[in-house]
């Protein structure tokens, strides 16, 4: 399988601030492993002892959370990837727009997947905090999102 590989020099600013280039870079390193390479054992070796506060509501707090949700995830879509098309960074917060998909021949293909806003809070070095809001581009990740979006996991709400 053709794996996406997130580069961070096609997707830098010339105006982030060395923290903004530090915590972009260590979000992408989180993303490219979690959601790309899907390699669970260096995503809870890395970041696996933070404290992670999500604002999903389908996902539990916690990094262990996360890994297990994308784990199962990738069982059943094992060509699921996250290609990042922008990247804000503002002080403490990185914000990725990206374009998930479940198929290969997919990728690249604004009528397949999930157009998805990221946002994560870095403190210290450490990934804190996750929002996001997601948009399906087609019927089946609508369906998806039907289905899986109704149980909630954590009380910290959307906001």
């Amino acid at each position: 399988m053709n794996i996406i590989q997130l580069k961070f020099d096609e997707l830098k600013k010339d105006h982030w601030s060395n923290k903004e280039v530090t915590n972009v870079k260590l979000i992408l390193d989180f993303v490219q492993h979690l959601m790309n390479s899907h390699d669970f054992d260096y995503v809870a070796d890395t970041f696996g002892n933070q404290v992670y506060t999500q604002h999903n509501r389908g996902i539990p707090d916690g990094m262990d959370a996360i890994i297990k949700y994308v784990g199962d995830f990738a069982k059943s879509n094992p060509e699921y990837t996250y290609d990042v098309k922008h990247i804000y960074a503002d002080g403490d917060f990185v914000i990725f727009q990206s374009h998930a998909t479940i198929r290969a021949k997919h990728r690249g293909s604004d009528q397949k997947g999930l157009n998805i806003i990221d946002i994560w809070r870095v403190k210290e070095g450490q990934i804190v905090e996750h929002w996001d809001a997601l948009q399906p581009m087609d019927g089946f990740m609508r369906f998806y999102n039907l289905l899986t979006g109704g149980k909630i996991r954590n009380t910290n709400g959307v906001y």
